[in-house]
Formats: C-alpha cells, sequence, structure tokens
C-alpha cells in the first residue's frame, strides 16, 4: 500500500537579498488530494510551489516527495510537472507535439508516445484537435493543452501556477469544473496557486493560508470559511464583519464575552480562553439575520444606509447605535424591503471566536 503523505516539507526557507520570503515551511500533502495554495500577491505561495518543482532551491529545510528527498533534483528528475499563467506552450509546434513534448526529451518510443498523448487528449478533451496550433484555439483549449502537457507525464504531483487567471469570468467557471472533474477522476494529486477566494473555496480538499512568506492556517474550505483561526484569515476568504470583544470566563465549550459597549453573550467555541483575554468576533453576512427571533445571543439595532441587488440575495449595509457599520445578506428577495430602523442578529452556532492579534488582510 502506498503511503498518503505524498509531499513532505520540512522547516523551508527560502530567502532572495534581505527578504525572507519562505519562513519555516512545515507541510504534508496526502496523495489524491486538490490543495491550493492562497494569498495576495507577494505571500510567498508561488515561490513555495517553484522551489517543489525545482525552480527555486531552498536555502534551509527539506523537500520530500513520494518518500525522496529531492532537494539536489533538478526540475526535470523531479516528476512535479508545471503548468504556468502563460501556458508556456510552443506557438510553432501543434497541439500533439506540445503534448508530446516531455516524452520526446525522454526518447520514449514512438508507439508508447503516441498512446499516452492520446490519452491525456482524451482525459481533457481535445480529442481530433491533434493537428491544431496555439493561436488556432481558444483560451480555454489552450489551458486544457497545458494540462494535457502536464498529465501524459504519469506524475505524481501536478502544479499549477494560476492557471485560470488569462480567461474571462464565464470562461474561467467552466474549465474551473473541468478541472476539479479531471482531478477527481484520474485520483491526480494537485497543488493549485490562486490569490482567487472562490477559486480555492470551491475546488480545494484543503486550502493553504499564506499571510508575509507563512501558513497560517491549512484546512478544509469549511474550515478556512467558518473557522479561521486569525483575523487576517477571516478577513482575507470572503466578506465578514469584526466586533472587538473580551473574553469574562470559559465553561467547556462555550465562552462568556462581551462585546461592543458593555454587551454580552455566551458562544460555542473550540479553542481555550483565559479570562480577560482580548478576542474579535467574526460574523459572515450570511450567518446575520434581520428581525431575528427572540433568544438570539447576539443582537444589535441599527439603520439602514443603503442595499445592493447581488441576483440570489439582497446586501445592506447597516449603521448601528454604536456608530458601527454591518453587513447583513438577505435571502428572502422579493419578498422583504427592509429600510430606517432594523434589529439584526446571529445565532451562537455562527459567531466565530479569534484570538485579537490585530492582523488583517
Amino acid at each position: 500500500m502506498e503511503p498518503q503523505v505524498l509531499l513532505d516539507l520540512k522547516d523551508v526557507n527560502k530567502v532572495f537579498g534581505q527578504n525572507h520570503v519562505l519562513k519555516h515551511i512545515n507541510l504534508q500533502i496526502e496523495r489524491g488530494k486538490f490543495i491550493t495554495f492562497l494569498g495576495p500577491s507577494g505571500c510567498g505561495k508561488t515561490t513555495l510551489l517553484r522551489s517543489i518543482a525545482g525552480f527555486y532551491t531552498v536555502d534551509q529545510g527539506e523537500v520530500w516527495i513520494d518518500g525522496n528527498m529531492v532537494n539536489d533534483l533538478p526540475p526535470y528528475k523531479r516528476g512535479t510537472p508545471m503548468v504556468f499563467q502563460e501556458y508556456a506552450l510552443f506557438p510553432h509546434m501543434t497541439v500533439f507535439d506540445n503534448v508530446a513534448y516531455g516524452l520526446d526529451m525522454q526518447k520514449r518510443p514512438e508507439a508508447e508516445v503516441q498512446q499516452r498523448v492520446q490519452a491525456a487528449l482524451a482525459q481533457v478533451k481535445l480529442t481530433g484537435l491533434e493537428q491544431r496550433y496555439p493561436h488556432e484555439m481558444s483560451g480555454g483549449q489552450q489551458q486544457r493543452v497545458a494540462m494535457a502537457r502536464a498529465l501524459v507525464m504519469n506524475s505524481p504531483i501536478i502544479l499549477l501556477d494560476e492557471p485560470l487567471s488569462n480567461l474571462d469570468a464565464k470562461l474561467r467557471e467552466e474549465v474551473r469544473v473541468e478541472l476539479r472533474n479531471i482531478q477527481q477522476e484520474l485520483g491526480l494529486t494537485v497543488i493549485y496557486v490562486t490569490h482567487d477566494q472562490l477559486e480555492a473555496l470551491s475546488m480545494s480538499d484543503y486550502i493553504v493560508v499564506f499571510n508575509k512568506g507563512k501558513i497560517d492556517q491549512y484546512g478544509t474550505p469549511h474550515e478556512i470559511y467558518y473557522k479561521p483561526r486569525t483575523r487576517y484569515v477571516a478577513d482575507f476568504i470572503g466578506t465578514t464583519n469584526f466586533i472587538e470583544a473580551t473574553i469574562e470566563r470559559q465553561e467547556g465549550d462555550q465562552a462568556a464575552v462581551v462585546y461592543g459597549k458593555g454587551r454580552r453573550a455566551l458562544l460555542k467555541t473550540d479553542e481555550s480562553w483565559t479570562a480577560n483575554q482580548k478576542a474579535v468576533l467574526s460574523i459572515r453576512p450570511e450567518s446575520l439575520r434581520l428581525n431575528p427571533p427572540e433568544g438570539y445571543p447576539f443582537q444589535m439595532k441599527g439603520k439602514v444606509k443603503s442595499s445592493m441587488f447581488l441576483g440570489e440575495k439582497e446586501r445592506y449595509f447597516i449603521l448601528d447605535d454604536e456608530g458601527k457599520e454591518w453587513i447583513v445578506d438577505a435571502y428572502d428577495v422579493g419578498q422583504t424591503t427592509y429600510d430606517g430602523e432594523v434589529a439584526f442578529g446571529a445565532a451562537a452556532d455562527k459567531i466565530h471566536i479569534i484570538p485579537d492579534d490585530g492582523d488583517q488582510a
């Protein structure tokens, strides 16, 4: 039975001049998973991807792939094909020749090349387009050619560096679904770099959130979105409302908090807290309800400043009676219109308590 851990990064560091780009990265990735490296520009995600591929040499730490330490191996010996943002297709070569390039470099027999290229093209639904050139294809088709060129190598890991960023919104959504389907059908291990939160949430088995060269959180999309470990993660992933709070006491899996101007609530928590510890409450717009039922532990009042129609929901911007602005999503579009004075609140299990480290995205 193959070991589950396919990629093991141990205390990986990378420095460019005076810039410490990767800081003590420790990460294990299981076989057959879709992993996304997520973060803003300059956070280290692409540097780590290129360090895994072998385009950069790490200054400290170890990179293990499939049980082998590969620090000293060049890219072509690591078995980690990479799909770039620009696709990096050869314009003078046909689709077939582009996909076959890596096999030709390995001097594989012609019959094997034919079989593996045709299989890879079938996997990305490009059968019949073997003799076309890149300029004769759409952006989505070019992206699939680049993916086929990676698939044909039968490698343990495929690395994708923002491969959808050059596509328009509709095509990006279509290719996103195709990529995820291919990964699941073939049981591939994929590491995908993006700054797009929606891509990360919709495609991934696990997300690695980067912040200034460090990993802030590694978890499932649901964990990252609803149970962020830091204010930075909560702020970077989607839209949320913050309000400062102080822990009064903890009773098992519940914490008594004071927020706003002396308001109190008893909230669920998975963490351990101490009395008087500073914290921040994170509440997603969809977790807040307008005119909530009696008994909600978290309740506020305010005045609707403006609203925005977003298709399946109406987004309200509300100024509370303490001068703070809130974002609240209502899904009863067309049934109720809220204006003027309103109450809003959230259930205890919809409010997440985070240590107040002051670091925001």
